[in-house]
């Protein structure tokens, strides 16, 4: 048995089965994350899901340097390809994600050990009965976003940063009947 939420397609179970809960230490994939959670506002994770490979194609494949270094004139190139959300804030929000995360580098060491500071460097074990007890954010995501915010991240509101803690594997909010709740904690 998995997440009832995975059940919709074939994008979202190989998503649910090999990537959403577990743990992400590697400061790119970080970013990556950080930058689709952002893209999916007001939208279907499954809408991202399905774009993902324009993301990775469109952003440098979500290296922190080459999305900083992105000019004005590649970021409105951008607003024409169907691969990605084509939001103008959204495109330009990347770029300045990674200004923000470069700062985050340069002060912390790595992004990894600064977003990861608010769990306390540990997976936060959700023990969810049901899909229905999943919160949209929390006391560590309001924290979250607000540090983000300050540090200079758009698109990083309490509800994505929620949504980015349990893609990341910083909460395991697999329900504890499905197969990846056990595999994940242990």
């Amino acid at each position: 048995m998995r997440c009832s939420w995975a059940e919709s397609s074939d994008v979202e179970r190989h998503y649910h089965d090999a990537e959403w809960g577990v743990p992400v230490r590697d400061d790119q994939r970080l970013f990556e994350f950080l930058v689709l959670e952002g893209a999916q506002a007001g939208l279907s994770w499954s809408t991202i899901l399905n774009r993902r490979e324009g993301y990775r194609t469109a952003f440098h494949n979500f290296d922190i340097d080459a999305v900083a270094s992105m000019a004005d004139d590649e970021l409105e190139k951008l607003r024409e390809d169907t691969g990605i959300i084509r939001n103008r804030l959204k495109i330009y929000s990347a770029r300045k994600n990674a200004f923000a995360a470069q700062a985050i580098i340069r002060e912390h060491g790595s992004l990894a050990k600064y977003l990861w500071s608010f769990v306390d460097n540990i997976s936060v074990d959700g023990a969810r009965g049901s899909i229905s007890e999943v919160p949209a954010t929390t006391e560590r995501s309001d924290a979250m976003s607000s540090a983000l915010k300050k540090a200079g991240f758009t698109f990083v509101g309490p509800t994505i940063c929620y949504a980015f803690m349990q893609a990341t594997g910083m909460v395991n909010d697999h329900v504890a009947t499905c197969f990846r709740y056990r595999e994940i904690r242990a």
